[in-house]
């Protein structure tokens, strides 16, 4: 498999963070500029923010979960020359688990839905996981 195809869906992750990162910041300029709270009010912690900047900011910090799993199982995939097209296939669908999870997460919010979506991803990951340990652990191909 290629460095390339193996990449791939480690750099849209990347960048659905950094893209939730920039619209954060975005909102929480905005959120200040118009008045609606002061640095004081959000200056030991973040629970002060309006409700669509907290969604946002939110959904950018779970991009530091599951994905830390995800980043980690890459990079072994790739030293261990265990990436193939099932794992790559399964990459993707975990990243697709994400972003539905961001839409929902900065949008409508409603919980099943966004839980349902995580639960996806996350068993998407395990069952990557599971694949890789059991060729690493018993050499199956």
């Amino acid at each position: 498999m290629s460095l390339p195809t193996v990449l791939a869906p480690v750099f849209v992750q990347v960048a659905l963070t950094f893209a939730l990162l920039f619209w954060m910041g975005r909102v929480r300029v905005r959120a200040l500029t118009q008045g609606k709270l002061k640095l004081a009010d959000i200056a030991l912690g973040e629970p002060n923010w309006p409700p669509q900047v907290m969604q946002i900011s939110n959904s950018f910090h779970s991009q530091f979960q599951l994905p830390v799993l995800f980043y980690l199982l890459v990079g072994l995939a790739m030293l261990t020359r265990t990436a193939d097209w099932p794992f790559v296939a399964m990459a993707w669908l975990f990243v697709v688990s994400r972003f539905v999870h961001a839409f929902i997460h900065t949008g409508t919010n409603y919980v099943r839905h966004r839980f349902n979506a995580f639960a996806i991803g996350m068993f998407i990951l395990l069952a990557m996981w599971l694949v890789f340990a059991v060729r690493i652990l018993f050499g199956v191909p």
